[in-house]
C-alpha cells in the first residue's frame, strides 16, 4: 500500500508505467501460485525477496528484472521507481537480445528439478532429537520464541517442541512452550482488549506489533493455545484461545458463515491508531474506581510505550483480579468500538477457513462451547456448497462469487477441517467429504513420475514453472499439509498407498529437515505422528447421550496429537461408508462404546470413563 500510494497514485509515476508496460497487479493471497513463481525468481536475481514485490516480465511471461520497495524518486542509496522503469524500458527495446538472454538463464534456473535430494535412506526418530536439538539453540529465554526482533509467531515451531515433550517427556521443549505462549499472551501482540493476535511483534518483547490481523494466525494460534490447554491444564491458554475464537466470531465472520481474511493494521491512516490509548481517555473511560487497578495492570502511562500513546500489554498481573479485567474489559472494547475501525479484508479464502475450521471445531470438542459447534457446522456447511463445484474445491469466494481452482494447501486444510468436524458432530457426511477431497487432491496434484506434490492441480494455467512449495512459514507448506493428512486417512481407510504417498513426501525432505528444522516445522510434526504409534479411536453412540459426553471427556482432558477419530452415530442419516475403524463396532449392552486401537490391535471395548482413562494414560 506504501507503493501504491507513493508511486501508483503518482501521476507523473504513473504517466510512465502507462506509456510504456502493461502494469499488473496480483493479490498474492489470490494468486499464490504466481506470487510463489516470481519471489522465487526476485530471489534468484537479488539474492532477497519480500514484500511489495516488483518484477519486471517479457510478454511471455518470463522475468528478467526485480525487486521489492521501490521509493518513488532516488533515496538513501536506493533507485527510484521512475528511473527503474525508464531504465527497464531501454534496456527491453534497446538491448532486447540481452534481456531474452536474461529472462531465459533466470526461467531455466527456476525450472531445476528441485525433487531429487539424493536422500533415500529410512525415516528414523533421530531426525526428530536432532530437530529439537537446533532449534532449542535460537530460543530466547527472557522473552520466549525463537530468534530476534522482527518476532514472529512460530505456530509450527510450538507445535513440534509440544509434540516432542509428549514423545520424550524433555522438560526442557515443555518450557519452551510454556514461556512462549505466556509471553506472547502477555504482550502487545495479543490484543488485550479485544482477543486475537497482531501479525508480529517489531521488538523482542512482543510488546510493540505490527497491528494487521490475519485469520490464518489467530487459526493456528488459537489451535495451538488448546492443545497447550490439554497438555497442561492451565487456565491461561484456555482463556486464549477462548478469547481468540470468541474474536473471529465477533469479527471475522461473514453472513454467509465465511471466516474473512484479514484487518488493516491502519484506521485513518495511522498504524494502531484502533488498538492504543492515552492516558486521559483511559482514565475517562474506566473511572476512579476501575482505572488505578488497570493503568498498573496494562502498563498505561503520560508518556506512553508508542508514538506518546499506550499498547496495552500486562505490566502487573497481581494489580488486578480476573473479574476486575474482564469488566474493564467489557467498558474498553464498547469505547474501541465507537472509533473508526480498521478496514477488513473480506475474501475468503479456502485454505484459512479450512484451518480455522479445525480450531472451532476442536475448541467446540475441548471447551464444550455450542456456539463453536454451530459456528464450525455453518462454515463446513459453506465450504461444501458454495466453495466445492462439480467436486472441485475453489480458492476464493467475495461478494457472491466463488473462483480460481483451489490449490494443494486449499485441499490439504479444509480436508484437516472436516476431519475435526467430524469429530465434533459424529456425522459420517464430513468424514465421506474429506475422503473424497484427498482422492481430487491426489488427482490433481501428486506427479507419481517425481513422486512430489505440486502447489497447482492439472487444471492450473500454465505458468512459466509449476510451483512446488516445501518450506513452511507461518501457515505449513502445502506438502506438509498434505502429508499429515494422508497419514491419518491412511489409517481411517486402511488405504496402505496413502501412507506411501506421505512417506515419500517425508523421504524427500530426508535430513534437511534436521539441519533446517524451522523451515520445515509443519513437516516435523507429520514426521512425529509417522514414526508414532497413533491411537485409532471410535466412538459408536448418540453424539449426545450423557454416556457418551462422559467418554468424550476423557479423550478431550488429554492431548493426543497422534491420533485418528472415527465416530458412528446409531441416528446418522449420512453414515461414512467403508471406515474399517467403523466395520462391526457396535454399542455394548446398549451403552456408547469406545474401541481404542494400535497398528490394527485393538484393546477390549470400553463404556466406562475410568477403564477408557486406563487404556489411553496406563494404570
Amino acid at each position: 500500500h506504501v507503493m501504491a500510494h507513493e508511486s501508483f497514485e503518482n501521476e507523473a509515476v504513473a504517466k510512465i508505467m502507462n506509456e510504456h508496460f502493461i502494469n499488473i497487479k496480483v493479490d498474492r493471497e489470490e494468486r499464490p501460485d504466481i506470487d510463489g513463481v516470481y519471489m522465487d525468481a526476485v530471489q534468484t536475481i537479488t539474492g532477497a525477496g519480500g514484500w511489495p514485490l516488483t518484477v519486471f516480465l517479457t510478454p511471455d511471461g518470463k522475468p528478467f528484472y526485480g525487486g521489492t520497495y521501490f521509493p518513488p524518486e532516488d533515496r538513501q542509496g536506493m533507485p527510484g521507481f521512475s528511473r527503474i522503469l525508464l531504465a527497464m524500458n531501454d534496456a527491453y527495446h534497446n538491448r532486447t537480445g540481452d534481456v531474452t538472454a536474461t529472462a531465459d538463464q533466470i526461467t531455466r534456473a527456476l525450472s531445476k528439478d528441485l525433487h531429487a535430494v539424493g536422500f533415500s535412506g529410512p525415516l528414523t526418530a533421530r531426525t526428530l532429537d536432532i530437530a529439537n536439538t537446533v532449534m532449542q539453540r535460537s530460543f530466547d529465554a527472557q522473552n520466549g520464541g525463537f530468534g530476534n526482533a522482527p518476532k514472529f509467531p512460530q505456530p509450527g515451531v510450538i507445535e513440534f517442541f509440544l509434540r516432542y515433550w509428549i514423545r520424550s517427556k524433555d522438560p526442557a521443549a515443555l518450557h519452551m512452550v510454556e514461556v512462549t505462549l505466556e509471553k506472547m499472551a502477555q504482550g502487545g501482540i495479543y490484543d488485550q482488549v479485544g482477543g486475537g493476535f497482531h501479525r508480529y511483534s517489531t521488538d523482542a518483547k512482543w510488546l510493540v506489533p505490527h497491528f494487521e490481523k490475519m485469520l490464518y494466525d489467530n487459526a493456528l494460534l488459537s489451535r495451538l493455545y488448546l492443545h497447550a490447554y490439554q497438555a497442561t491444564h492451565r487456565p491461561l491458554f484456555r482463556t486464549i484461545a477462548e478469547r481468540t475464537l470468541d474474536y473471529v466470531l465477533r469479527e471475522m465472520t461473514g453472513i454467509h458463515s465465511g471466516f474473512y481474511s484479514a484487518q488493516d493494521a491502519d484506521s485513518e491512516g495511522i498504524e494502531g491508531k484502533y488498538y492504543v490509548w492515552s492516558l486521559r481517555e483511559f482514565d475517562d473511560v474506566l473511572g476512579e474506581e476501575l482505572g488505578p487497578k488497570m493503568k498498573d495492570y496494562y502498563g498505561v502511562t503520560q508518556e506512553g510505550n508508542f508514538e506518546n500513546a499506550n499498547i496495552l500489554y500486562i505490566a502487573d498481573e497481581s494489580a488486578a483480579d480476573r473479574a476486575t479485567v474482564e469488566e474493564a474489559n467489557a467498558i474498553l472494547l464498547k469505547r474501541r468500538g465507537q472509533r473508526v475501525s480498521p478496514g477488513r479484508d473480506e475474501k475468503v479464502l479456502a485454505s484459512w477457513n479450512g484451518l480455522m475450521l479445525a480450531a472451532m471445531a476442536e475448541a467446540a470438542c475441548i471447551l464444550g462451547r455450542k456456539d463453536y459447534l454451530t459456528a464450525a457446522v455453518k462454515n463446513g456447511t459453506f465450504i461444501v456448497d458454495i466453495m466445492i463445484k462439480d467436486g472441485y474445491l475453489n480458492h476464493v469466494h467475495k461478494d457472491g462469487i466463488t473462483r480460481l481452482d483451489g490449490y494443494l494447501l486449499d485441499y490439504a486444510s479444509v480436508i484437516e477441517g472436516m476431519l475435526s468436524l467430524h469429530r465434533a458432530t459424529f456425522s459420517g457426511k464430513w468424514l465421506t467429504q474429506a475422503i473424497g477431497l484427498a482422492e481430487r487432491m491426489i488427482e490433481q496434484f501428486w506427479d507419481a513420475g517425481k513422486k512430489a506434490f505440486y502447489d497447482t492441480g492439472s487444471r492450473h494455467e500454465d505458468l512459466i514453472v509449476r510451483p512446488r512449495s516445501t518450506i513452511d512459514n507461518v501457515i505449513p507448506s502445502g506438502e506438509s499439509a498434505a502429508t499429515l493428512v494422508l497419514l491419518k486417512l491412511a489409517l481411517l481407510t486402511g488405504n496402505s498407498s496413502l501412507r506411501a504417498m506421505a512417506e515419500k513426501s517425508l523421504v524427500s525432505a530426508g535430513p534437511v529437515m534436521a539441519q533446517h528444522p524451522s523451515a520445515f516445522s509443519f513437516r516435523l510434526c507429520a514426521l512425529d505422528f509417522y514414526m508414532g504409534s497413533p491411537k485409532e479411536i471410535a466412538v459408536v453412540g448418540p453424539p449426545d447421550d450423557a454416556g457418551t459426553l462422559k467418554l468424550l471427556d476423557v479423550l478431550y482432558r488429554n492431548w493426543i496429537p497422534n491420533m485418528v477419530f472415527a465416530a458412528s452415530d446409531p441416528d446418522d442419516p449420512f453414515p461414512a461408508d467403508n471406515i474399517p475403524l467403523l466395520e462391526n463396532r457396535n454399542m455394548i449392552d446398549a451403552r456408547p462404546t469406545v474401541f481404542v486401537c494400535e497398528k490394527n490391535v485393538c484393546k477390549s471395548p470400553v463404556s466406562d470413563p475410568g477403564s477408557l482413562e486406563e487404556q489411553i494414560n496406563g494404570p
